[in-house]
């Protein structure tokens, strides 16, 4: 007999946040990861604007590549995994990792998904390590 994946339980149980949003850019979907790395309950964040999560000096370039993909029903980021700067409940800057995902979801129209990971810890340590380097070249010359 093959084992079966329980989807939903899978969902509910990654490490990792998976968040959906409709055409207009409100949540539809957002799993207890989601809750652990930004803060904001299912409840709190369940219709609301992916501004939530979005620093405010990226929102205008967010949402113009949004609404493009929306249009356009392309991603040119179907592949990619993405780095960003992301806020949470808060305050706190996040350094975020994720890959989307666009759906057709019929009479609902266009949702995209977003698996996504915090890299705050990597990012912080990536820079000291290049701070350092830099401090280390400056002493060499």
């Amino acid at each position: 007999m093959k084992p079966t994946l329980d989807l939903p339980a899978f969902v509910q149980a990654a490490a990792d946040a998976i968040i959906a949003a409709g055409a207009d850019g409100r949540i539809v979907f957002w799993n207890p990861a989601a809750t652990r790395i930004f803060g904001f309950t299912e409840t709190e964040a369940l219709g609301q604007s992916l501004d939530l999560i979005i620093p405010e000096r990226f929102r205008a370039r967010h949402w113009e590549g949004y609404r493009q993909v929306m249009e356009t029903g392309k991603t040119k980021y179907a592949a990619d995994v993405l780095r960003v700067p992301a806020t949470a409940k808060d305050s706190r800057a996040l350094s975020i990792a994720f890959t989307v995902t666009l759906i057709d979801a019929g009479d609902r129209g266009r949702i995209i998904t977003a698996i996504v990971r915090d890299e705050t810890t990597r990012w912080n340590e990536e820079r000291e390590l290049k701070r350092r380097l830099a401090e280390l070249e400056e002493r060499v010359k």
